[in-house]
């Protein structure tokens, strides 16, 4: 049985980063909403299963249906399909610090999405600008460095090469790291550029996830959909500084 991937299907936004794992492993899944409505498919689909879930209902969109197992939460949904999918070490050891690596990201990724919605996820953007402004700033230069910057690190001081986040393996951090430094330069492409300067670990890394097989089909694919001023990450050339 395929794993049915259930998120909003007109953005990459969070469910992204759940796409790029089964992707890369090959894995039979299903992107639910974007199913047509006669198969089972679209919004009202989606949340008419997410209404449905009796006693552990997801927050919201993305949530993975493996079977009788309801998932919510991108970090959560990836540490469970990781060892699943052979995209996490062996040990318990691997498994928690791959996680760890995974909730910061989804750190960072919260960050970007409130440089463009400070105040409140309800108002448009315009009706934010002046805090968009300012949270953007610091967004620019001091939060978006110390991320990235400990990314290095992490590459830095892994045993067993700069390869990977974690271990001698691809790892579900590897891919996420990817999808979070494209989406930072899809919003912020000067910004990124000059901090990517001091980071030429994760730079290489980036770049080596890229042009994996799979990962490279389906970023050329129609599966693969393009940044958006709808999505998480968001280009608005004032904010870019």
């Amino acid at each position: 049985m395929p794993y049915e991937l259930h998120y909003w299907p007109m953005i990459q936004g969070r469910g992204e980063f759940v796409r790029l794992a089964l992707e890369q492993a090959g894995a039979d899944y299903v992107d639910v909403a974007r199913l047509p409505h006669e198969d089972g498919g679209g919004i009202d689909a989606m949340m008419d299963r997410l209404d449905a879930e009796p006693l552990r209902p997801p927050f919201a969109p993305p949530f993975l249906r493996d079977g009788d197992l309801v998932i919510g939460q991108t970090a959560n949904i990836l540490l469970y399909l990781g060892p699943r999918l052979g995209l996490v070490g062996a040990s318990e050891a691997d498994r928690i610090w791959t996680h760890q690596i995974q909730l910061t990201i989804t750190d960072m990724v919260a960050e970007a999405h409130d440089t463009h919605h400070p105040v409140a996820n309800g108002l448009f953007y315009e009706e934010q600008k002046p805090e968009a402004l300012r949270r953007a700033h610091e967004f620019r230069e001091n939060r978006m460095p110390k991320f990235l910057g400990w990314f290095e690190r992490v590459l830095t001081r892994n045993p067993a090469g700069a390869r990977h986040l974690v271990g001698d393996a691809l790892s579900t951090a590897d891919l996420s790291l990817f999808q979070l430094v494209d989406g930072l330069r899809y919003a912020f492409p000067n910004a990124t550029a000059r901090t990517l300067e001091a980071t030429p670990r994760v730079v290489a890394l980036v770049q080596n996830v890229g042009r994996l097989p799979r990962v490279a089909a389906y970023l050329a694919s129609e599966r693969r959909l393009a940044f958006s001023e709808n999505g998480v990450f968001r280009r608005y050339a004032e904010l870019d500084g």
